[in-house]
């Protein structure tokens, strides 16, 4: 046997649990080091959270709801009173450069749902039937009498549509800011697509908000600098996400077949305030305006209005086309003949 050969193969057994022993040392100095961040971004996540809550206490009343609270925020006087719900995983700020406006002329409220901006998390099942039932027990708690004019930006017009049907006798009229028609995803499947992918974007969060991830990397929070801190305060948090990813998942299917249910309401004055045509994806185009037709149906007593300008975020991107839109609405309450 070659003596050399030999030699060998200790020498390449000591290199071997060497380069062993260096990678064993380097993974573990990098777990311990993966560790220590976490770590810290959890404290991170938890003094910021503590500071955000310290300084943007819920502008409006936190109302028990049945072992729950709910935010509500009224401004203005007068008669009706007008509800704004926002749409999917938004809060009542959705609403900043709105309800100001509206407050000048009658009462206005801008509401969280359960698990959004200052509201606690519900044990029921998030989909619109639901949320109609908490936000009509929401303002019977708080003491907010009817008449009311209810106002769903998009996801939160299958709310409002639904509150009037099952409370018709409450309701003094009705906006549509953008709102889908139910069966848009069934003739436009790229929604139910592009919902999921948006989805999936949450699912990522809710393992990673707890260390401080989304907030130091602004996934949540952004705005207008005056609106930061707030949008901290009620975007930087678990039980957003989680209300979040509950709403996606039912808007298309249980929220979607509750709102189709609620088709008629009768002579309810009702506005359907669109989005700007020329702002819209093309191909989607065609459904999108056949369906805001359709949605003129839902009462005998409606019409329709456009926003010139503005993409689907109508209450941020045109708020005096909702603000004229909720006194269109008012007019149209006002004249007994059409009630």
């Amino acid at each position: 046997m070659n003596p050399s050969f030999q030699d060998s193969e200790p020498k390449r057994s000591l290199t071997s649990r060497r380069w062993l022993r260096r990678l064993g040392i380097g993974t573990g100095s990098f777990l311990a080091l993966l560790l220590v961040l976490s770590c810290l971004g959890a404290i991170y996540q938890r003094l910021a959270s503590a500071r955000d809550k310290r300084l943007n206490p819920p502008p409006g009343l936190l109302i028990d709801v049945g072992g729950y609270r709910m935010h509500l925020h009224c401004t203005g006087q007068g008669s009706p009173t007008v509800i704004l719900d926002s749409g999917l995983s938004d809060s009542s700020l959705s609403w900043y450069k709105v309800q100001p406006e509206i407050a000048q002329f009658t009462r206005v409220c801008a509401y969280d749902r359960a698990g959004l901006g200052w509201s606690d998390p519900s044990p029921r099942l998030r989909e619109s039937k639901v949320f109609a039932e908490e936000l009509h027990t929401l303002l019977q708690n708080a003491g907010v009498a009817p008449p009311f004019i209810l106002v769903g930006h998009s996801m939160g017009g299958f709310d409002v549509r639904i509150y009037a049907s099952q409370y018709r006798a409450q309701v003094a009229g009705l906006l549509l800011v953008d709102s889908p028609h139910p069966d848009l995803a069934d003739r436009l499947p790229e929604l139910r697509t592009s919902l999921a992918a948006w989805s999936r974007q949450f699912e990522r969060q809710r393992y990673l908000m707890p260390l401080g991830i989304p907030r130091i990397l602004g996934w949540c929070g952004n705005g207008p600098p005056e609106m930061q801190s707030k949008l901290r305060r009620t975007e930087c948090n678990l039980h957003r996400i989680q209300e979040t990813l509950a709403e996606c998942q039912s808007m298309w299917g249980a929220s979607a077949s509750e709102a189709r249910a609620a088709a008629n309401l009768g002579n309810i004055p009702l506005v359907v305030l669109s989005e700007d045509p020329d702002k819209n994806v093309k191909a989607f185009l065609p459904e999108f305006e056949r369906g805001q037709q359709e949605l003129m149906h839902l009462s005998s007593n409606s019409s329709r209005m456009i926003a010139l300008g503005s993409g689907h975020q109508i209450q941020r991107e045109r708020p005096d086309a909702v603000v004229s839109a909720t006194r269109a609405v008012m007019r149209m309450a006002a004249q007994p003949q059409l009630r």
